[in-house]
């Protein structure tokens, strides 16, 4: 008996998604046309087209100052994500003990939260101790919502490994962390850089919990964009919101090459 294969879409289907496609780029097509415009203001249509902001962009040194610290931060916020993140997903895929699934709920427990009170919290637990506008203060306050990301995928990706095979490497004398480092990260590895990407965009563009804890001589990428878009508004917003959609995509492009994080994601 063979199996229909699947169905495909039919013309109303078609023109629904290609309306849905054109409602969710058409703000990406203006931002990207505008960060050309040769005018001094934001419109739309631009007077001209320049390359005018983006070289004004590469001579701001706040901006770069801002987006070097966003970039460190984010890389530091993806590792630490990883290093507390896949025990934790590990203990509650693999571990059968009292309280898993508050455990398991704790570390959700942020992401249903809304950004502001979160922000509020983390600033009036880190003020006592002198933990604001510091390193210290912004990758703990960026860890809270990226560790919720990276155990959820990470939980995943331990999931898709056979129990199996870790049973069968135990009977065979491995030790449990002999099994962890030999079978279970690497079949988890496209799971676990996934969610390093993840962690690294969610810090990179963080806004609300970084305007709680930035200070004059530390601030973020996004905090600078949003105190720079409150005081001026010429197109440079616009170059620098398509350099940060470039650098996502960039992060997106390289882990689906190396990882296939599409296929990680579709199996939660």
């Amino acid at each position: 008996m063979s199996r229909a294969g699947p169905r495909r879409a039919g013309p109303v289907l078609r023109a629904a998604a290609a309306c849905g496609f054109l409602l969710l780029l058409a703000p990406l097509v203006v931002v990207v046309v505008v960060s050309f415009s040769a005018g001094a203001f934001l419109a739309f249509p631009p007077p001209g087209l320049s390359l005018r902001w983006y070289a004004a962009l590469l001579a701001n040194g706040d901006m770069l100052a801002a987006l070097g610290t966003s970039a460190v931060l984010a890389a530091m916020v993806a590792a630490l994500s990883l290093a507390l993140g896949f025990p934790a997903a590990y203990a509650i895929v693999r571990l059968n003990f009292p309280g898993r699934r508050l455990l398991a709920g704790l570390l959700v427990a942020p992401l249903l939260l809304p950004t502001l009170v979160l922000g509020l919290a983390v600033l009036l637990a880190l003020q006592p101790l002198g933990l604001t506008a510091t390193w210290p203060g912004l990758l703990i306050a960026h860890l809270t919502l990226a560790v919720p990301f990276a155990v959820r995928i990470l939980a995943t990706a331990i999931g898709a490994v056979p129990a199996e095979l870790e049973a069968a490497a135990r009977t065979l004398g491995a030790s449990p962390l002999r099994v962890a480092l030999r079978i279970t990260v690497p079949l988890a590895a496209p799971g676990a850089l996934a969610a390093a990407a993840l962690a690294f965009l969610v810090s990179f563009d963080e806004t609300v919990l970084s305007l709680f804890l930035v200070g004059p001589r530390l601030t973020t990428l996004p905090v600078e964009l949003f105190r720079y878009a409150e005081r001026r508004t010429d197109p440079l917003v616009a170059a620098l919101s398509v350099l940060l959609v470039l650098i996502a995509l960039a992060v997106v492009l390289l882990v689906e090459r190396a990882a296939g994080l599409t296929k990680t994601l579709s199996r939660e």
